[in-house]
């Protein structure tokens, strides 16, 4: 019962000190600050001159969450401490990038203040950032990678070959239960071909929304936009843009280097980033569009939407994220959502453990529409 009298005492705050009649050990007293100098609302002003004023101070706090929380609440705390007494400037002084724990939301953190940081520390801000960028792709890269190249193997098998690219082994194996004693021989009804080593299946693009909002959707699409960069089969390329556009297709290579590259932050043009995919785009029947934005669109967007309607009919498969991440629900334009859905342009939010499944139905050319219904809960 003290044990549960206890932990109402902490989450309450000092307030509830009379009331509840806990007393605290010397441990709890320190969990009780440490959780006071981010939650306990009656001491804000105190709390932002004696934890948000120094980096010293800030990195004691951290190492004291460190020790008694988990890493998933520590991550949850950092995040709302850059929030709610906004830290976000201590996030380039060296003492601080020492003593985070790197996650998606310190990264898009670090990703806002690239410009900012000291040129002294920013060896150390990307190793904070490279850890996350590990971790990601230890998660996420071998189910993208065996989901799109299951796709693509499907797609060519499913192509009928000329002679001189058919796999002949493939293809007798297939076709051994049409074997004809008779005849001696194996009717091909299937041909398998080797596919066409030399050009790419199919050509990707990742269209993405840089602004501010769209922070840990940037980060899960430079992990995956990497991936698919080392695909042989695919052609990628990644476009990012706010009010201006800019292609880090060459820096897909290393994913840290492309986050580096993107400056979250600014407006919106989403009509002059499809400007400039569409200016791109060689084989729309063969072109696979990403748009990952939230349709808040800040430039023009009647030209906007004329795009949208020139990218269908042109025959490019075209897919609109309203994040992708583990956010939650988005905030997005719901008008420009509905037009799209009336263009039958599936638009829809997306978490990162179902995009390589979204990328492999894309790519088998699967009705999209069902595939969001059959695995994205609404």
């Amino acid at each position: 019962m003290n044990d549960i009298v206890q932990r109402w005492r902490l989450v309450l705050g000092t307030e509830a000190q009379e009331t509840t009649g806990c007393v605290l050990g010397e441990r709890e007293l320190r969990i009780d600050k440490a959780l006071a100098a981010l939650y306990d609302e009656s001491d804000r002003h105190e709390r932002r001159g004696g934890l948000g004023a120094s980096a010293p101070k800030v990195s004691t706090w951290l190492g004291d969450i460190r020790e008694f929380f988990p890493q998933t609440v520590v991550q949850v705390m950092q995040q709302d401490a850059v929030e709610r007494l906004n830290l976000s400037s201590l996030l380039t002084e060296k003492e601080m990038l020492a003593n985070v724990v790197p996650d998606v939301h310190l990264v898009a953190t670090l990703m806002s203040l690239s410009r900012v940081i000291p040129e002294k520390n920013k060896a150390l801000a990307r190793e904070v950032v490279r850890k996350v960028v590990d971790a990601l792709l230890a998660k996420l890269a071998a189910p993208m990678q065996q989901a799109v190249t299951g796709a693509l193997n499907r797609s060519v098998r499913s192509r009928n070959p000329r002679f001189r690219e058919i796999d002949w082994h493939r293809t007798i194996l297939k076709n051994l239960k049409n074997y004809q004693p008779e005849y001696r021989t194996v009717i091909p009804e299937i041909r398998i071909g080797f596919g066409r080593k030399r050009r790419a299946l199919r050509d990707i693009v990742l269209c993405l929304d840089q602004s501010g909002s769209m922070g840990t959707s940037v980060i899960y699409s430079g992990i995956f936009a990497s991936v698919l960069a080392s695909l042989p089969s695919l052609s990628t390329r990644l476009v990012v843009f706010d009010t201006s556009v800019v292609d880090l297709t060459d820096e897909m290579q290393d994913p840290v280097d492309l986050l580096f590259g993107v400056q979250l932050g600014g407006g919106t043009d989403i009509n002059r980033a499809l400007a400039f995919c569409q200016e791109r785009i060689t084989r729309p029947e063969e072109t696979t569009l990403v748009l990952i934005t939230d349709l808040e669109e800040g430039g023009n967007s009647q030209a906007m939407r004329r795009r949208m309607l020139e990218l269908v009919q042109s025959g490019v498969q075209f897919i609109v994220l309203l994040a992708l991440s583990d956010d939650g629900a988005p905030f997005y334009d719901k008008s420009h959502a509905a037009f799209l859905a009336g263009l039958g342009v599936p638009v829809f939010a997306c978490t990162p453990d179902r995009f390589p499944d979204l990328m492999a139905a894309a790519l088998n050319r699967q009705d999209l529409s069902l595939w969001v219904s059959q695995n994205i809960q609404s």
